[in-house]
């Protein structure tokens, strides 16, 4: 059958949509090991809706994007999701990344479009489904029927990874000591591994406990300030 045109006002699907790379480097610990096993094997045994929630930085949206991946998942972002058209959705996973921006009426829908075959719906949020405020009653029971799975700020082995990966990228060899002495220190999200790592980039030293000491602090050693 040949597809409609897409109605004004609505965004086609490219055929490929720009995701990460797959799981390598993902470290599966404590803090997001439930998520990791709800995703793992759906929705080849039912479809429908999902939610992986957590706090801002603890990887829920990375994990989502590996999913993504692995089932040829449509992946929206946010307010997006209203542009979308439905033929293009209908009989597919679709990936809805801060889903809590999304207007009642496009999240009825998409929800409602999970339920065909081959559909299924997962939804990235900080909070879970059943504990948003939305104005449908139809979309209220919706989401209070969606299973949600909840993942944790980052623990030590993930935080860990987070840092190492961070100074891979920059070619950045830290002493064996940083690492360990970071994660006692920093906010516990992929956000503060990024910045710490990007402010002792910015040095231009060796890494070293000494240097990653005064750049928490916010001198150069000599009390004058880095800003």
């Amino acid at each position: 059958m040949t597809a409609r045109p897409s109605p004004p006002g609505q965004m086609r699907l490219p055929l490929q949509s720009d995701l990460p790379d797959g799981a390598e480097g993902f470290v599966v610990s404590d803090c997001n090991r439930a998520a990791v096993a709800a995703l793992e094997d759906w929705p080849n045994l039912i479809g429908g809706a999902m939610a992986i929630c957590g706090p801002a930085g603890c990887g829920k949206s990375r994990l989502a994007q590996i999913w993504a991946e692995r089932v040829g998942a449509v992946a929206l972002h946010g307010a997006e999701a209203a542009l979308i058209d439905p033929m293009e959705i209908e009989g597919r996973p679709v990936l809805l990344d801060r889903a809590k921006d999304v207007d009642d009426e496009t999240l009825f829908h998409l929800i409602n479009l999970a339920q065909a075959p081959g559909g299924a719906l997962l939804m990235v949020a900080r909070s879970a489904p059943s504990s948003w405020e939305v104005a449908l009653p139809d979309l209220r029971s919706r989401l209070d029927a969606v299973i949600s799975v909840p993942m944790e700020a980052p623990d030590d082995a993930v935080l860990a990874a987070m840092l190492d990966a961070r100074f891979a990228e920059r070619g950045i060899r830290p002493q064996k000591d940083v690492v360990p002495y970071l994660l006692r220190r920093i906010d516990r999200s992929a956000a503060a591994a990024e910045a710490v790592v990007e402010t002792l980039d910015a040095l231009h030293k060796p890494v070293t406990r000494a240097l990653a000491r005064e750049a928490l602090e916010g001198t150069d050693g000599s009390g004058e300030s880095f800003e």
